[in-house]
C-alpha cells in the first residue's frame, strides 16, 4: 500500500473514530452506560453498527474511550498550574480551560458525573492513583505559593474540589443553569460572566497576587 493510500485511511479512522466519540458522549449522557446501545450510538454517528466494533470492539471499550478522552482533557488544563508560574494567571488559565470545555464538551462531562455517581466502576482504580497523584503534585504547587507569600495557606486538595465543583455545574447543571437565567442556551457571554466570576472568587477569596511575594503574615489567614 503506497504511504498516500495509507495516509488516507489514517485520516478516515481518525475522522470516523472522533464521530463515533461524539455520538457515544451524547447517548451515554442521556441514557447512562446501562441504558446506551451500540445501535443507538451507530445511529447517532450515522454509520453502520459494524463500524463501532470494528474501531472500538466493545461498548464497554467505547465507554472508557469516552471518559478517557474527557479526562485527558481536563488533565492537560491542570498542568496550567506549574511553580514557575505566578499563581493569578496560572489559576485564571486553568478556570478558563475547564470552563471551555464544560461549554464545547458538556456531555463527556455528564458521562463522568454520572460514572462517578454510580460508585466509579470503571474509573475507580484509575481515581485512587493516576488522579490522586496529579492532584498530589498539584498541592505541592499550591503549598509552595502560599510559602512564598503569593495566596493565602488554603487546603490545596479541597481548593482543587472548589474549582471543579464550579466549572463542572456549567455542563453537568446546564439545563438549571439555562432555567434560571431564561435561556434556550447559554451564550459566549454567559460563559464569559461565569469564568470572570469563577476567577474572582478563586483570586480574591485566596488572597492570590502575582506581586512580589509578601511579608511573613501579611494579609494572611491562618489555615484552620
Amino acid at each position: 500500500m503506497s504511504k498516500r493510500a495509507q495516509g488516507r485511511g489514517g485520516s478516515i479512522r481518525a475522522r470516523n473514530e472522533a464521530r463515533i466519540l461524539v455520538a457515544a458522549e451524547a447517548v451515554f449522557a442521556e441514557a447512562g452506560f446501562q441504558g446506551a446501545t451500540t445501535a443507538a450510538i451507530a445511529a447517532r454517528a450515522k454509520l453502520p453498527k459494524a463500524n463501532l466494533h470494528y474501531y472500538f470492539g466493545t461498548k464497554q471499550a467505547l465507554y472508557r474511550a469516552v471518559l478517557a478522552n474527557i479526562l485527558d482533557l481536563w488533565l492537560g488544563a491542570l498542568d496550567a498550574i506549574r511553580a514557575d508560574r505566578q499563581p493569578a494567571e496560572a489559576l485564571r488559565d486553568y478556570i478558563s480551560s475547564k470552563m471551555h470545555w464544560s461549554r464545547q464538551r458538556p456531555n463527556a462531562s455528564k458521562v463522568f458525573a454520572n460514572e462517578i455517581l454510580h460508585g466509579a466502576p470503571q474509573l475507580g482504580g484509575y481515581l485512587a492513583t493516576d488522579l490522586r497523584r496529579r492532584v498530589g503534585q498539584k498541592a505541592v504547587v499550591l503549598r509552595r505559593w502560599a510559602r512564598q507569600g503569593l495566596m493565602d495557606p488554603v487546603d490545596p486538595v479541597h481548593l482543587v474540589f472548589t474549582l471543579w465543583a464550579m466549572t463542572q455545574h456549567y455542563a453537568d447543571f446546564e439545563m438549571q443553569v439555562r432555567a434560571v437565567l431564561g435561556r434556550q442556551r447559554l451564550t459566549e457571554a454567559d460563559y464569559t460572566a461565569a469564568t470572570d466570576t469563577i476567577v474572582k472568587l478563586v483570586l480574591d477569596g485566596c488572597k492570590v497576587t502575582s506581586g512580589p511575594p509578601r511579608k511573613a503574615g501579611q494579609g494572611l489567614r491562618r489555615s484552620p
